[in-house]
């Protein structure tokens, strides 16, 4: 059971990255997926996520508006289109899957059952 998050690189404020998280080992349909992602000395903050109908979709404020979280279960990916980048942004993105997430705790980290490795998004001119 693995989660692979990647797409992460450098880019300028204005810029676009799309982050992608592959799972293997398990169907990722059936998990409600999210984005968190942390800076040095930070807690690991809620960015955005995807129930597992792939209807609803939360976004963080920070994010809202920029930001656009999407599903492909045939793939079992998991997307992130960031748009609109600042400098802000800047941090290690990390996916997480979560079997048994309600609603009202989707932006809550202990809820998670699976996580990726993190992939590194810098945001500079």
């Amino acid at each position: 059971v693995q989660l692979q998050a990647s797409g992460g690189g450098s880019v300028q404020p204005g810029g676009t990255l799309r982050l992608s998280c592959t799972a293997s080992g398990f169907s990722l349909g059936d998990y409600a997926v999210a984005w968190f992602r942390q800076t040095p000395g930070k807690e690991r903050e809620f960015v955005a996520a995807v129930r597992s109908s792939g209807v609803i979709t939360l976004y963080s404020d920070s994010v809202k508006g920029r930001f656009t979280i999407s599903r492909d279960n045939a793939k079992n990916t998991v997307s992130l289109e960031m748009n609109s980048l600042k400098a802000e942004d800047t941090a290690v993105y990390y996916c997480a899957a979560g079997g048994s997430v309600i609603l009202s705790e989707t932006r809550t980290v202990r809820n998670y059952d699976y996580w990726g490795q993190g992939t590194q998004v810098t945001v500079s001119s």
